[in-house]
């Protein structure tokens, strides 16, 4: 077992969005998953222009506040509490139009 504390990973972002690998796929030998977290701001946009998309399956959870989304050209509102999927290669992109931050536990599973 790896414990980690989220709170020692360095932060990928370099916008005010603070997006955390706690994993990738390197952890294991053949490995084909990468773990971690997201909090997008209030008035934050990912990617800050345009979609984005991955060569691997996205799953989230959604643990704090809320968000505008698109992915596969349809606009969704998701909360916490709730979870998502986004196949690979769907293009997407997430805004918070809210007040609080948006916090999310994200995986990304290649096939």
């Amino acid at each position: 077992m790896e414990i980690v504390s989220t709170s020692d990973v360095k932060s990928s972002s370099q916008t005010e969005v603070v997006m955390k690998t706690i994993f990738d796929e390197t952890i294991i030998e053949g490995g084909r998953t990468s773990f971690g977290t997201v909090t997008i701001p209030p008035g934050a946009r990912i990617p800050l222009e345009g979609t984005g998309s991955h060569t691997q399956d996205e799953y989230g959870l959604i643990l704090k506040g809320s968000m505008l989304t698109m992915s596969g050209g349809k606009e969704y509102r998701v909360v916490a509490g709730q979870a998502t999927f986004i196949p690979h290669g769907e293009k997407h992109w997430a805004y918070n139009d809210g007040q609080d931050d948006c916090e999310i536990v994200w995986a990304l599973v290649s096939r």
